[in-house]
């Protein structure tokens, strides 16, 4: 992998990790915030879009507009996803949980349905990737820590929405060839649409939600788009195998980001076991 396209990928880990942070500051209902940031990221990336395709970067097409809504459907389920998650657990347990099961529900997928074969490394890496989780929940049964378990849970969801949307995302960008930041904006046009209804109905509260998210829905509408344009411009040059692992570096600053802002304990073993993860996730994409 080129030290530019290195560079491009830690950049967009700690946008990542940022807006990940930021977004457990919400306050009220979950899906008016995902529709109001959502449709913040649609005004900054539209245009942006419209704009590649009038100069002949982008182009219009079946493709295109097939692509972006599969993407939306699932990158929907996982923002909802994700912040329930927040909602109802540490960030120092989602995001990591989230975050390292995304590769392994990936190459699970690719023995089951693909029918590949990984290596010995790979699927000693997967363990790896299940003792650093561990490592950073801590037990989730014992009697003063249940709310992990839903974290746990939710974590592990988010994880499956990550490895679906990562696959489908570097099959368009890699086999339909689609311009990223055209097919990012199209995936945000959709997701808007997507919401649209939900947020409608709930029209009388949306003035209060946005002024009372507002630095949060600003936060994560300017740094989520970022980090995942940059992900998928680096996709166009190096493996998807490559490219996850590096990028799932977020993990240890998430780790920090939750320790020092929300006060959230056991910080040694969380970055002991988010670096546990990051070898884990090395280890598969061999």
């Amino acid at each position: 992998m080129q030290p530019a396209t290195i560079a491009i990928v830690l950049v967009a880990a700690v946008a990542h990790a940022i807006w990940n942070t930021v977004s457990k500051y919400k306050r009220g209902d979950t899906v008016l915030f995902v529709w109001a940031y959502t449709c913040a990221s649609t005004l900054l990336c539209v245009p942006i879009g419209v704009a590649l395709v009038l100069t002949g970067t982008g182009a219009l097409g079946w493709q295109l507009a097939a692509g972006s809504a599969v993407s939306a459907i699932l990158h929907v389920a996982y923002s909802l996803t994700l912040q329930t998650g927040y909602d109802h657990a540490e960030l120092g347990v989602v995001y990591p949980i989230a975050r390292g099961t995304g590769p392994v529900l990936t190459m699970l997928f690719a023995i089951l349905l693909l029918g590949e074969r990984p290596t010995a490394i790979a699927l000693l890496g997967a363990i790896v990737i299940v003792a650093g989780i561990a490592a950073v929940t801590g037990n989730p049964f014992r009697d003063d820590q249940q709310h992990r378990l839903r974290g746990v849970v939710l974590g592990g969801t988010t994880g499956a929405t990550i490895a679906a949307y990562t696959l489908w995302d570097s099959y368009s960008i890699t086999s339909l060839h689609l311009a990223p930041v055209t097919y990012y904006a199209g995936t945000l046009l959709w997701q808007t649409l997507i919401l649209a209804p939900r947020a409608l109905g709930q029209r009388a509260r949306i003035r209060s939600a946005v002024r009372a998210n507002a630095v949060p829905i600003l936060t994560v509408a300017i740094f989520s788009p970022l980090a995942y344009i940059l992900v998928l411009n680096a996709m166009r040059t190096a493996p998807v195998a490559l490219v996850a692992p590096l990028r799932e570096s977020s993990i240890v600053v998430g780790s920090l980001l939750a320790w020092r802002l929300f006060g959230e304990a056991h910080l040694a073993r969380r970055l002991t076991g988010a670096a546990v993860v990051l070898t884990g996730i090395a280890a598969v994409s061999l």
